[in-house]
């Protein structure tokens, strides 16, 4: 069978004897006997680290979680510098989760119930694979959005018994943040471990207007359609 993969001058193919195996142990191979020189990232090699993400065929998947077929192209995932071959920089993922706050920030001392522990409990799955930030199309017209996976951190730690201040995180995805999603499913698609970042969004969209918090966006179209009426019809 035959493995395609994208590097930095075009698209290697290699041949392989076996098909239907997992990705990543098929790169190892690659990599041990037939060229060196290939590179790629890995860590526990179970799905838990999320450092294998690539795109399989434009979908992006954890190498070590899914079985190959012949003629399957590999490539690294979007929205990042590749550094070499699948390997992309991953130095901006500290950035995003401070500027989004998703941390425990100011501590208070809360009786913590189950209930309390199953509202936060899939958000704290996140492996930080970044397979969301790679499929999600607001980077193409916005490189400055926050992106999925902070913000589904963020409502972690909103909905966290333990924090005490809830308004500054809120402050701070306001802009470049829930408003400027577009909904799209992407990164609920692509999630390995089945979160939900865009009903997470959402959840973080009512939040936010419980606390007085409108759409930026709907307030500057607002204001250009006054702009633009005339009581006259001229």
């Amino acid at each position: 069978m035959k493995l395609n993969i994208q590097r930095k001058d075009g698209i290697t193919s290699f041949e392989l004897f076996k098909e239907n195996e997992i990705l990543l142990n098929q790169l190892i191979e690659i990599k041990k006997d037939i060229d060196s020189s290939l590179g790629f990232r890995c860590g526990c090699k179970s799905g838990v680290c999320g450092s294998c993400a690539v795109k399989v065929n434009g979908v992006e998947r954890l190498a070590c979680k899914t079985k190959i077929k012949d003629g399957d192209l590999i490539e690294p995932i979007k929205n990042t510098k590749v550094i070499k071959d699948l390997i992309v920089d991953l130095s901006y993922e500290s950035d995003r989760l401070k500027s989004s706050k998703a941390f425990l920030e100011e501590y208070q001392l809360n009786e913590i119930t189950k209930k309390d522990e199953k509202l936060i409990d899939i958000q704290s799955n996140c492996i930080l694979c970044q397979s969301c930030y790679s499929s999600c199309p607001i980077y193409d017209v916005n490189e400055n959005f926050i992106g999925p996976y902070a913000l589904t951190r963020t409502l972690r730690y909103v909905n966290d018994k333990k924090e005490n201040n809830i308004k500054d995180k809120l402050d701070t995805i306001q802009q470049n943040g829930i408003w400027d999603c577009t909904l799209c499913g992407n990164c609920t698609m692509v999630c390995p471990q089945h979160i939900d970042p865009k009903m997470d969004i959402i959840n973080l969209r009512n939040i936010s207007a419980q606390h007085g918090y409108s759409d930026p966006n709907m307030m500057n179209f607002n204001n250009n359609m006054d702009i633009g009426f005339n009581p006259n019809g001229f």
